[in-house]
């Protein structure tokens, strides 16, 4: 009768698991999408989205790169362009534009209006109604809320997994969750359906055209994409073209565009050309430090060449310094190395990577509070495991026991042999504060064959760690009398099991009831 009690209890469980599908859909009802005029389900308002590109747009900047700064003006005047063809969008919203500091050729758009283009992508432009059709397509995906209608279908799929989790009794994984700074790099990696990119094309082309831009740039933007990516040149295919596919559909589709939005309008080579003029001349020193990136750890001396060329030539650039610094640190000259994220931090002083530099290197000198204080910084701008296992080990040393737990489980999530080591210093401190949610203890009768037995306990370690250390406590009751004993198990390996002896005897004719738990358990180093 109980285990049909049970059994019935769990799929009324399962049943309420999917109820939060079923209230959300209910909520959200269907809008007209206001770029296309089609009806959609929608679980995101407008409020949301806003929310949504204002959360995650400055971990998303950092993840690019930062924001290019050497040229100040050149940000303006992206912006100014991005304003122009936003004011003749489908729909009114707080779009923002800025440039990443990044070589590889990118665009991207948050929900909400909030798009970044990559600097290498601007000096491989022509012209503004080249740049114009770039942020007027990224416009498009923002407007016809295509990134909002990814994170809904996200949203959806994890309200199921979020109710399995709950219908489960297994639990262990439920608390599982995504840091900001990835939810942020899935919205600007995001892969978009073929309809979406084909909307985008189109009405970023009405845009433009509204707009006053000559829409033939968008058809030579796109046969100037494909025979790129038929040259397969891997720095378009790690940026923009993973995200956006050039294919030769597109260039048709652009070109029959073409017949509703004519072409003959504002091209402005020449005021583009004037105003990329500082970026492109000093495009070789750019060219330089990404080659002492790749020698950084082959030919230090050779980096160090290219870099130092590159600061001469760029001085403002505060990437440069930092990978100076990176070049540095990694020939263990970390007290030099400090002093060129000095000089990075001083010029760009809102790139994570460069606290995190100078984070690390004060770490290894021995000075604690600096390094705390550049890792704190370094994670508000950008959460990041290494930043977080080095703190956790700099906090745990100074008592805070707590906030060093919630660093390496942080760290751990990400993976790799930082996440891998940060996920074992979190066990090693969390299996020593509550060892009862890892040991698995099951206490049994032994019988002996004439009904006179002993109890005994079944010890198993599910982790993935090997485990030493282990105490349990046996509360048994013979005959309404008590009886107490401990158990130690000095060590169990991953995945290994042990019936250890409680000295408890029982006869065939006593009433006996037991209870075991774990209170103590370390992580063998």
């Amino acid at each position: 009768m109980n285990l049909k009690r049970n059994m019935r209890a769990a799929r009324i469980g399962k049943a309420w698991a999917v109820f939060p599908v079923i209230f959300f859909l209910a909520l959200a009802g269907c809008a007209t999408n206001p770029v296309t005029g089609k009806s959609e389900i929608m679980l995101y308002s407008t409020a949301d989205e806003i929310a949504l590109g204002a959360r995650h747009y400055p971990a998303s900047q950092q993840a690019g790169g930062g924001l290019y700064t050497a040229d100040a003006a050149l940000g303006e005047y992206v912006a100014a362009v991005g304003r122009r063809v936003a004011a003749v969008s489908d729909r009114a919203l707080p779009y923002e534009f800025v440039i990443v500091n990044n070589g590889t050729p990118n665009a991207w758009a948050l929900p909400g209006g909030k798009i970044a283009v990559s600097r290498g992508l601007l000096v491989a432009l022509e012209n503004e109604a080249e740049l114009a059709a770039v942020l007027g397509h990224e416009i498009v995906h923002a407007a016809a809320k295509h990134g909002a209608h990814a994170q809904q279908r996200g949203a959806l799929f994890n309200l199921v997994l979020l109710g399995v989790a709950h219908a489960g009794r297994d639990s262990e994984h439920r608390n599982r969750v995504v840091g900001g700074a990835e939810v942020a790099l899935q919205l600007t990696g995001q892969k978009y359906g073929r309809d979406a990119e084909r909307a985008a094309d189109y009405h970023g082309i009405k845009y433009m055209h509204a707009a006053g831009y000559d829409t033939a740039a968008a058809v030579t933007l796109q046969e100037k994409f494909v025979a790129l990516s038929e040259g397969r040149k891997s720095n378009w295919l790690d940026g923009l073209f993973a995200s956006h596919p050039p294919s030769t559909e597109r260039v048709d589709n652009n070109r029959d565009a073409l017949a509703a939005f004519p072409a003959g309008g504002d091209l402005g080579r020449a005021r583009y050309q004037e105003r990329l003029a500082y970026l492109r001349a000093r495009n070789d020193a750019y060219e330089r430090a990404d080659r002492a990136q790749r020698l950084l750890d082959t030919d230090p001396a050779a980096a160090l060449r290219d870099i130092d060329a590159a600061i001469k030539r760029e001085p403002r650039e505060s990437l440069f310094y930092g990978i100076k610094g990176d070049i540095l640190f990694a020939q263990a000259r970390y007290a030099q190395a400090a002093r060129e994220y000095d000089a990075a931090i001083a010029r760009g002083p809102n790139y994570y990577a460069h606290f995190l530099g100078r984070g690390r290197a004060h770490n290894l000198l021995g000075q604690p509070a600096q390094a705390r204080r550049d890792l704190e910084r370094s994670n508000q701008l950008l959460p990041n495991a290494v930043a977080s296992y080095i703190l956790g080990g700099i906090v745990l040393a100074d008592g805070e026991r707590a906030y060093a737990k919630r660093l390496f489980k942080e760290a751990g999530a990400a993976g790799g042999e930082i996440g891998g080591a940060a996920a074992k210093a979190y066990a090693r401190l969390d299996i020593a504060d509550a060892p009862h949610d890892y040991v698995r203890v099951a206490p049994s009768f032994k019988n002996d064959g004439n009904g006179d037995g002993e109890i005994v306990v079944k010890v198993e370690n599910p982790t993935g760690y090997a485990l030493r250390g282990i105490v349990i406590r046996v509360s048994a009751n013979i005959n309404a009398q008590p009886v107490r004993r401990r158990l130690a198990v000095d060590r169990l390996a991953p995945g290994a099991a042990k019936v250890v002896s409680s000295r408890i005897r029982y006869r065939a004719e006593d009433e006996a009831d037991v209870k075991a738990s774990v209170i103590q358990a370390a992580v063998d180093s």
